[in-house]
Order: structure tokens, then sequence, then C-alpha cells
């Protein structure tokens, strides 16, 4: 067979089936036969759109700084309050001070009962520490709103020390049981 280089076509021989190398000769040369009578094609260019086109000037898809970008993301997603609830508790001592926060402690955050803003609940380690908590309430509020913002949370609540459970076992006596105020 003549190779196809020289632009002829092979011919299979009469009588006998192309097998191997020479059957992929001829599939080939059918091939570059049928590509060279269909019409040519110019490709198509297409002009580029304009949110594509790219300038001098910045653009949404110009590389952003980590903390833009997580702040975008924030804001996009509505992460902004629970953010700030999570910093709030990581930074208790920082804003409350060392001295009242290894005493009173925030125990949960949940949403107010008028649902515009958050109820935080505080737990004094002593009856004392959550009156002193109390009458210092309005400073405590300030500090809270300075780094939360004014209204995020709506309502404080200031328990005092949790008292231990007399209840051991599935049955107990019903009464009035110990009366101690623990603190």
């Amino acid at each position: 067979m003549p190779d196809d280089d020289d632009g002829l076509e092979p011919t299979p021989d009469h009588g006998r089936e192309l097998t191997g190398i020479d059957a992929a000769k001829h599939a080939l040369a059918q091939a570059r036969a049928a590509a060279r009578q269909a019409p040519a094609q110019r490709p198509v260019r297409r002009a580029p759109m304009a949110s594509q086109a790219s300038g001098s000037g910045p653009d949404a898809r110009d590389p952003a700084l980590l903390g833009s970008a997580v702040a975008r993301l924030m804001a996009e997603r509505g992460w902004e309050r629970p953010t700030a609830v999570g910093g709030l508790t990581g930074r208790w001592a920082e804003i409350v001070g060392p001295e009242l926060a290894e005493h009173v402690v925030p125990e949960t955050f949940e949403p107010a009962a008028d649902g515009s803003g958050l109820r935080l609940v505080l737990r004094a380690d002593s009856t004392s520490w959550a009156t002193s908590l109390r009458m210092l309430l309005p400073q405590i509020r300030a500090r809270i709103d300075a780094e939360l913002g004014v209204g995020t949370v709506r309502d404080i609540s200031i328990l005092g020390p949790a008292a231990p459970s007399w209840k051991h076992g599935t049955f107990t006596v019903r009464g009035r049981g110990p009366r101690d105020t623990y603190g």
C-alpha cells in the first residue's frame, strides 16, 4: 500500500479483509477524503461581553484581602450577630474585667421575647456577686453595647448560684427538702 503522505488513498485488496494497520490506514484515508469534500468553516469569533472586559481599574474578579472577604461573607450570610456573640463569650474577661469575670460567666444567649435582639443570661457563683452584678448592670450594659452594637442585647438576666439537686435515684420523698440558701 502506498503511504498517505503522497495524497493517494490506500485501497483494499479485493478478496481479503483489512486488519490491523491496514484497516487503520484505510479508515484514516476515508476520513481525510470526507474532510476535503466538506465545505470549509470559518471559526466563529465572539466579541467579549461587557462584564468580562478587563481594564486598568479594579473589578470584582480582582484578588481580595482575607479580612474583607470574610467580612463580606459574614454580611451575606447573616453571621454578624452570632459571631459578635461568640466574641463576647470569648473575650468576657476583657469586657467586664478579670475580677468580675472570675465570679460571673455568661450562661446562655437566646432570642428576646419580642424577637428584636438577644437575651443574655449571666450566672454568678454566689448570691453576693449576683447582687453586686445587679448594681453594676448599667455599666455592664454600656460595655456590651460598645462591643456588640447598641440594641444587640435587649435583656440581661442575672442568676445566682445553682443549688445542688437532692434527688438521687428513681424514688423521691415528697416534702420541702433542705432549707439552706447556698450562698
